[in-house]
């Protein structure tokens, strides 16, 4: 099933670019460095024109903030709040239980301040479509420069190589040393497009690895109740031949193998 995925996951006749997730597979885990990483890259980055409204700040203590830098952040934006005791409606700082503060108040401001163009939200976009994780890695990293003789691009749109019809108004929003880590690692394009996905994969199933241990449990039990089930049917079913051979219609070929000395008396 995986063979195909990755001529069809890209729609457009390139084959997508591919990296090895730690999240993969029965027995994948989350790598909480490029979680973090990756969301320092969301917040500085991606969150001025992308929004994740289901994600919440205190989220974020999960994969490694520590609950002061989770509340920092999430200070640093507003929300609106109320009525307060006069009826009316108030800004005050984002806590930990609020929902990422999206960039733009609606859909018609998102789209005016990006040409037309409505940024989607990111909460489930490795999600939304086949191969979803190698596609977004594809992406970051597919803007090119030099556009092709036969691709004619409209008017504020960007070349893509791995995009649908390869023409896409969001402009290259990585380049490589774009985030200023706190212990100072610097780090290329290839590199950030890996800490970002990992970062919307965890986003999009926080989940993943409780469902996967889970699953392991589960299994684990059920073939040790089938050993259990395939042990006592042998034993039922060795009770009641025993009984049908030597004392139902084969008796007396029962006596004759003792007589023969086949069997033990």
């Amino acid at each position: 099933m995986s063979l195909p995925s990755s001529a069809i996951a890209s729609e457009g006749g390139v084959a997508l670019k591919t990296a090895k997730w730690s999240f993969d597979g029965i027995f994948g885990t989350f790598d909480r460095t490029a979680i973090k990483r990756g969301g320092q890259i969301f917040f500085q980055v991606c969150g001025g024109c992308h929004s994740m409204e289901l994600m919440s700040y205190r989220n974020l203590v999960d994969i490694g903030w520590t609950e002061d830098e989770a509340k920092e952040l999430a200070a640093g934006y507003e929300v609106q709040d109320g009525p307060n005791e006069e009826g009316e409606m108030f800004m005050r700082p984002a806590r930990l239980s609020d929902r990422f503060v999206p960039p733009f108040p609606n859909e018609k401001a998102a789209r005016y301040s990006n040409g037309g163009a409505y940024p989607p939200d990111l909460s489930v976009i490795t999600k939304a479509r086949a191969n979803g994780t190698n596609y977004v890695y594809s992406l970051l990293q597919g803007y090119k420069e030099e556009v092709p003789e036969h691709v004619e691009l409209a008017e504020g749109t960007n070349y893509n190589e791995f995009f649908p019809g390869n023409q896409i108004f969001m402009a290259q929003p990585l380049y490589g040393e774009d985030v200023e880590f706190a212990d100072g690692t610097t780090v290329d394009l290839e590199q950030e497009a890996k800490y970002i996905v990992n970062f919307l994969a965890w986003a999009a199933e926080p989940e993943l690895e409780a469902r996967k241990s889970l699953g392991i449990k589960v299994m684990l039990y059920l073939i040790l109740l089938t050993g259990m089930f395939y042990a006592l049917k042998r034993r039922i079913w060795s009770r009641l031949c025993l009984d049908e051979y030597t004392h139902g219609p084969y008796e007396e070929q029962y006596q004759k193998d003792l007589d023969d000395h086949k069997m033990p008396s």
